[in-house]
């Protein structure tokens, strides 16, 4: 498939797929049905009809407003869907520039779909749930498994590895600061990274990471002058844009 069909393509799987997640990270804080419950304005609860769903578009029609009551449309939908859309573009163009077959094409795609529903949950709730980080899991062993078993190995060895040595840093941290210094969830995205880059990929992750929270950090203290200790930062959002990273462009130095 010529490379501007593959974007293309992959680019309105993004817009389709970021409309879903967007849904997802507002129903899923709040506990409501993430697959059965229709869409529905939160101004006056009546649900939206078909051409009221399509992603992107719909909103640039209603000029971000309810159809019926105009209650305003929050600008983050079109943006998650266009986030979900440049990530299908991005995929393609990488595996295109890799030589990669269509299932690798595919398979990062998916995993930079869910990347981008965890970091979206987590930034803004500071929650990792299960249902988000186990299925990063598993899709990264099946993509592994399709490669060969000696990959897969490497992988599930790569899982266990990230869950274990990111609870130990969180014990220790909670040991000797008497305080918890990293959620719940953190380990099992941790081991999604090892099940997706292997354990040769972990120190990249987190090396991508902190870089990526040295600077928020950095940008805080430009704007706000100063930091406390106890200030929270979603270090899944971090952990998710290393994965993301070291995917595509390999271990550092290697």
């Amino acid at each position: 498939m010529p490379p501007v069909i593959a974007a293309a393509v992959m680019g309105g799987l993004g817009l389709i797929f970021g409309s879903f997640i967007a849904a997802v990270s507002v129903r899923l804080p709040r506990d409501e049905d993430i697959v059965m419950a229709r869409s529905r304005c939160r101004g006056c609860d009546l649900p939206l009809r078909p051409w009221e769903l399509v992603p992107l578009f719909s909103w640039l029609a209603l000029r971000g407003r309810c159809a019926r009551c105009r209650t305003p449309i929050s600008r983050r939908y079109p943006l998650i869907e266009l986030a979900a859309g440049a990530m299908g573009v991005w995929a393609a163009l990488w595996a295109s520039g890799q030589g990669a077959s269509a299932f690798m094409m595919a398979a990062t795609a998916v995993l930079g779909w869910q990347l981008l529903l965890i970091a979206i949950v987590d930034g803004e709730n500071f929650w990792l749930p299960d249902i988000l980080t186990l299925p990063l899991i598993a899709t990264g062993l099946v993509v592994a498994m399709a490669a060969g078993w000696d990959i897969a190995l490497s992988r599930l060895i790569g899982a266990g590895a990230g869950f274990g040595g990111l609870w130990l840093v969180g014990w220790l941290y909670q040991a000797v600061r008497k305080r918890q210094g990293l959620g719940g969830g953190d380990p099992f995205l941790f081991a999604g990274a090892g099940a997706w880059v292997g354990w040769v990929g972990l120190p990249s992750v987190l090396l991508w990471a902190c870089a990526v929270g040295l600077g928020l950090v950095f940008g805080m203290l430009v704007v706000r002058r100063s930091v406390g200790a106890t200030d929270r930062l979603p270090f899944g959002v971090f952990l998710a844009i290393g994965i993301w990273l070291t995917w595509l462009y390999g271990p550092l130095g290697l």
